[in-house]
C-alpha cells in the first residue's frame, strides 16, 4: 500500500492546482473515483462528491480532502517581459528567491539580485513578494502574451516528489498538503469494494481550502452529514527549530493526528468529546498508532464544517508533515497508511455515529 500511495501522490503533486484553479486535479480525481463510487458529481464550485452506499441504511459520513495548493497568480507583465505576481494562500516570502516555478505551464525563475551587487543589508533581508519578479525567458510583454500567459494565470512551484536517501518512506515535494489526503481517500474507497457496511460514505474533494475553507462550507451544506471528517496534513514539531514538547508535540512516523483543537478565534475548531472518544476507540480497534494534538497555528476544513446548518459533528484527522507550505513538504508514508486504516475502521462502524452526542 505504501508504494501505491507514493505513486498516486507523485501523480497528484505533479499537477498544477492553485486554489481557485484546481480543474486539472479535479478532472484527474474524478477519473480515479468514478470506478470506485456509486455516484460521482462535481458542483459549480469545483468540489467532487463520490458516494459509496452500504448494503444497509445507516448514518451519513463525509470525509473531505482538499485539492488546492498554495502558490501565486500573475498580477502584471512589465514591458521588458518580467512578470509580477500576487501570492495565493500561505506562500512564504523567504522561500521564493531563486525558485523554479510554472507559470500557466511555462517554466520560469523567480529572479534574485546577483550576490555581487547586494549590499550587506540586502544579503540578510527577506525580499517581499511584491518586490520580486519572474523571468520566463522572453524580453517583451508581447512575447509573454504570445506564450498565452495573462493576468490571473496560476503560478506554482516546480518540485517533483522524491524520497530521502536515509529513509525511502520519507517523501517530499510540493502540494503534499493535501494531495496525500486525496490519495488516501481514493485508496480508502478502493479498500471498501465488496465490503459490507451500513450507511453512506461521501468522499469529498474540496477546493479553495488554502484561501478560507470555502469549498468545505459549500460541500458540507450539500451533504448534511451525521459526521464530517477533514482529512488533511498538519505541521510536525519534531525539528531542531521547534521546541517539540512546549510548542508542537506532533511527530512524523508516529501515526495520524486527531486534532482536539485547531486554529483560534472565530475560525477555530474544538473536537466534541464524544467524537474524540469514538475516534480513539476506532484507532485502538484498528491497532494503529495515533496522536492527540492541540494546534492553534492553523485550520482544516473542520473549522468550516462544524458551523454549517444547525451544527455538524466534525473532526480533523491529519497526517504529520515537516516543512509546511514549502516546495519540500515531507511526510512518512507509514502515517498515510495508518490514516487509511483508521478511516476504514470508522467506515466499517458507521452505526456507532448514531450514539454520538454532546451529553
Amino acid at each position: 500500500m505504501k508504494q501505491e500511495l507514493k505513486q498516486m501522490l507523485a501523480e497528484l503533486t505533479a499537477i498544477t492546482g492553485l486554489a481557485g484553479q484546481e480543474q486539472e486535479v479535479v478532472r484527474h480525481l474524478v477519473e480515479l473515483l468514478t470506478p470506485l463510487a456509486d455516484q460521482v458529481e462535481v458542483d459549480a464550485f469545483g468540489n467532487i462528491f463520490a458516494v459509496k452506499r452500504g448494503q444497509r441504511p445507516g448514518p451519513r459520513l463525509m470525509i473531505a480532502a482538499h485539492s488546492d495548493e498554495i502558490g501565486a497568480m500573475v498580477k502584471s507583465v512589465e514591458a521588458n517581459g518580467f512578470i509580477r505576481f500576487h501570492k495565493v494562500g500561505g506562500t512564504l516570502d523567504p522561500l521564493l528567491l531563486g525558485r523554479k516555478v510554472l507559470v500557466n505551464g511555462h517554466v520560469g525563475i523567480i529572479g534574485v539580485k546577483a550576490g555581487h551587487m547586494q549590499t550587506p543589508e540586502e544579503r540578510t533581508r527577506v525580499v517581499a513578494a511584491n518586490d520580486l519578479y519572474i523571468d520566463v525567458g522572453v524580453e517583451s510583454a508581447e512575447a509573454v502574451a504570445a506564450l498565452g500567459i495573462k493576468v490571473g494565470d496560476p503560478i506554482v512551484y516546480v518540485a517533483e516528489l522524491n524520497s530521502l536517501g536515509g529513509n525511502p518512506d520519507r517523501v517530499f515535494g510540493k502540494a503534499v498538503d493535501d494531495r496525500i489526503g486525496c490519495a488516501v481517500l481514493v485508496k480508502l474507497l478502493a479498500s471498501l469494494q465488496e465490503v459490507e457496511f451500513a450507511g453512506e460514505i461521501h468522499a469529498v474533494i474540496t477546493v479553495q481550502e488554502e484561501v478560507g475553507l470555502r469549498g468545505a462550507t459549500v460541500a458540507t451544506h450539500r451533504v448534511n452529514p451525521d459526521l464530517a471528517i477533514a482529512l488533511d496534513t498538519v505541521p510536525a514539531g519534531d525539528t531542531p527549530d521547534i521546541n517539540t514538547n512546549k510548542e508542537l508535540p506532533i511527530r512524523i512516523g508516529k501515526g495520524p493526528v486527531i486534532q482536539v483543537l485547531s486554529g483560534g478565534g472565530p475560525r477555530g475548531f474544538l473536537l466534541n468529546p464524544s467524537v474524540k472518544k469514538f475516534l480513539v476507540e476506532m484507532a485502538q480497534q484498528a491497532r494503529v498508532p495515533y496522536q492527540l494534538a492541540v494546534f492553534s497555528g492553523g485550520n482544516t476544513d473542520a473549522s468550516a464544517m462544524h458551523l454549517v446548518r444547525d451544527g455538524i459533528l466534525s473532526a480533523a484527522i491529519t497526517i504529520p508533515r515537516r516543512y509546511s507550505h514549502s516546495p519540500v513538504e515531507m511526510l512518512d508514508l507509514n502515517d498515510a497508511v495508518h490514516t487509511l486504516q483508521l478511516l476504514r475502521q470508522i467506515c466499517l462502524n458507521l452505526s456507532a455515529i448514531n450514539d454520538l452526542s454532546f451529553i
